[in-house]
């Protein structure tokens, strides 16, 4: 039941579901986040976090970057259906649709955004 709940609250936040928009579109670094998003590099990472340790995401460093992606194959079935609902009840939005096409425009930046 942990894990239910756990899920939920990490799915309770605008700023938890935006990011999610984005990475429903490609992995991103949390320098993008940052980006798309307009926040700070420590409430980027936060969000992240939470995320990942709901078992939404999986992380990977690449060079200087932390890239985050959706895990798939490492959360439940009950989990990836939550995100289809999610990704219906948020995908023409127009805060949504307006981050997804930021996205396009962020470039990796050589800053801290390794966490």
């Amino acid at each position: 039941m942990s894990e239910t709940v756990r899920l939920f609250k990490a799915l309770s936040d605008g700023t938890r579901l935006r990011i999610l928009n984005i990475l429903l579109e490609r992995e991103c670094c949390v320098c993008e986040v940052m980006q798309v998003l307009g926040i700070s590099q420590p409430s980027a990472s936060r969000h992240l976090s939470i995320l990942h340790d709901a078992g939404l995401l999986k992380a990977k460093k690449q060079g200087i970057w932390m890239n985050y992606a959706l895990d798939h194959e490492g959360m439940p079935a009950y989990a990836q259906e939550i995100i289809k609902g999610v990704r219906l009840a948020i995908e023409e939005t127009p805060e949504a649709r307006l981050d997804r096409k930021k996205l396009q425009k962020t470039v990796k930046q050589n800053v801290a955004c390794t966490t």
